[in-house]
Parts: C-alpha cells; structure tokens; sequence
C-alpha cells in the first residue's frame, strides 16, 4: 500500500494533472504519450499522468531512467528510440531536453512538456498556478522586444555587466508559454523567453547569484564571477563555487561549453524571488533571467558542446537598444 499522504496528495495533484494535459498539451485521444522520468521524480507524478491521459483515451507509456550527471546530454539509447515515436512526451528526467533525441523528436512532430525537479507539491500549487492561455500575449510581447533588437546590455546589482549581440538571430527565439498543442512545439510551465545571441560577440562579466544547472543542489553559497571575452567564458572566480565549477568544465574535455549560448527572461507571475523551488523552475520565477553556456542547438544554432548550463541572476536590468524593458523586477513593455 502507499503511504498515505501520498495517496491524499494524488488527489489535489489530479486538477495539475488535468491542467497538463488539457491546457499544456492538448492531449487527443488516441494519441501515445510517453512519460519519462528519472529516479529524482516522485512515480506518483508519473502515475497520476499517466491516468488522466488514459482517462482521455490516449496511450500512456512511462519510462524511469538514472539521472544524467549534466545537462544537455541523450538519454540511453531505449529512451531516445521511444522519444522518436512518441507523439507527446512528458519529460520529467533532467538533462535531456538539450539533447539530440529530444530535438529529433520535436522535428518529427512530438509535443514535449518539461516537468524536470516537479514535486508533489508542484503538481498543484506554485508556476502551475498561473494562466497559461492568458499569460501567452505577454510571453508574446516579450519575445518580439528580443526579436526587434540589434543589441542588448544586462545589469545587475551583484556586479553583471553584459553586452550580446542579436543581430541576425531574430528567428532565434524560444517561447515557453505553457501551450505547446501543435506539432513540434515543446517547453515547461516555468514561462521564459530565451534567444541565443550571435556567436563570439558577448562581451563582459557574469555574476551568478542566485543558482546555477552547474552545480547539485544549484543554490549559489557565494556568488561567482565568470569573464566573457569574444563570445566564451574565459575565466572563473569567486570562492568554492567557482572552483567546483571551474573544474567541472575543465574535466568534461570540450571547449565549446564555454560558449554564451542563451538569454532567458523568467515572466512566470506565479513564481516569485524565490530560489531553489527547483533549479528548472527557478528560470521562470517573474523579473530574472539568465545566461546559458554551452550548446545553442535548441535555438536552431549548430553550437553542440557537451552539456548546456544556465546561470541565474537576481534583479537583472535589461536594456535593448538602449531602452530599459525590465528593472527591479518590473517590465517596461
């Protein structure tokens, strides 16, 4: 028998369940639905899924898988075999969504929902809270103020000081909206709007402050700073963080990893300055953003390292063309 919180807890975690697959993804019956988690994950999660898309009359196939070490990497070979045929796929396993059988998947049609880090708890209240068909004409909104810019400068109070260029990248935008109902689209329930800037251009400093995909838990101790020169990080420093990170990197033997693949603003309204609810959840909470390194394939670039890592920012001030579109937590849009 399972234990009996569990057991009252899958009763609020169903109106989540219904929520993902009625509003996320628009599940159809008949269609196959495969749900892959790794053993981080409650199997409740995959459980409750898994019935509400059998309630719907589609076919529910759950997969457990072992965490990857990093992120941006495939899954075993069996799991990107049944990537491929799926035509929705629940992605609750970290690390993958980066990966090449992910994007093969999103290529030959398949509707992908990241749920990496979900708890029980994230299965009914917190980011799945919000109104996703609602929020989409802000998320909207903001996508085109990064695809109208030639450049953009980010600030922050910890020290960040960055210029990317985004020139000629305006189709290289990613919306995660919460509504992924056509074919190959695919995102989370966090809300960010990512764009991945011209490489070799960023010029300036990083600070990251709040967490990092770097590290495991990512809640940063002591902030790090990380020198960019002609589009790569170039240096690393700040305390035990920084030289757990840096030898991280040094230790995976590639140098694009380096690269500065990613801009990403968080606009989910029901996520808050709060960090470390869940490292994937954390680049959605409203007002922050943050800078990814490594792989920008996801943005249709053909920049594959061997992991992608995000660095996460508190109170960023984002200028574009000079015009400030977010400061104090606050848009101007």
């Amino acid at each position: 028998m399972e234990p009996e919180e569990t057991a009252v807890k899958k009763i609020e975690m169903i109106r989540g369940a219904k929520k993902l697959v009625d509003e996320c993804v628009g599940i159809k019956e008949g269609e196959n639905a495969l749900i892959i988690i790794d053993t981080t994950t409650p199997l409740s999660i995959a459980e409750v899924l898994a019935m509400t898309c059998r309630e719907r009359g589609a076919e529910p196939t759950i997969v457990v898988m072992s965490p990857t070490q990093v992120d941006g990497i495939d899954p075993p070979a069996p799991v990107g075999e049944a990537m491929q045929k799926a035509q929705v796929i629940f992605l609750g396993a970290r690390g993958i969504f980066h990966g090449p059988s992910r994007i093969k998947a999103s290529e030959a049609g398949a509707r992908c929902l990241i749920m990496v880090e979900f708890t029980e708890e994230d299965m009914f209240q917190g980011p799945i809270e919000a109104n996703f068909l609602e929020n989409r004409s802000f998320v909207k909104k903001v996508a085109k103020a990064l695809q109208s810019a030639n450049e953009a400068r980010v600030t922050t109070p910890a020290g960040t000081d960055i210029y990317l260029d985004l020139r000629k990248r305006p189709e290289k935008i990613v919306e995660f909206n919460g509504v992924y109902h056509q074919p190959g689209e695919s995102g989370s329930i966090n809300l960010e709007v990512a764009i991945s800037p011209t490489v070799g251009k960023a010029q300036g400093v990083i600070v990251c402050d709040a967490s990092t995909t770097l590290l495991k838990p990512g809640l940063i101790k002591e902030p790090f700073r990380a020198i960019v020169r002609d589009g790569k990080v170039t240096e690393i420093s700040g305390g035990n963080d920084a030289s757990r990170i840096a030898n991280f990197l040094v230790a995976m033997g590639d140098p694009l990893v380096y690269n500065v693949a990613e801009l990403a603003i968080g606009v989910n309204p029901k996520a808050t300055p709060a960090m470390m609810k869940g490292l994937h959840r954390d680049k959605g909470v409203y007002g922050t953003c943050h800078i990814g390194i490594g792989s920008n394939t996801t943005w249709g670039g053909n920049i594959k390292a061997a992991g992608h890592f995000d660095l996460i920012m508190y109170s960023p001030k984002i200028e574009l063309d000079g015009k400030t579109i977010l400061e104090n937590y606050r848009f101007n849009i």
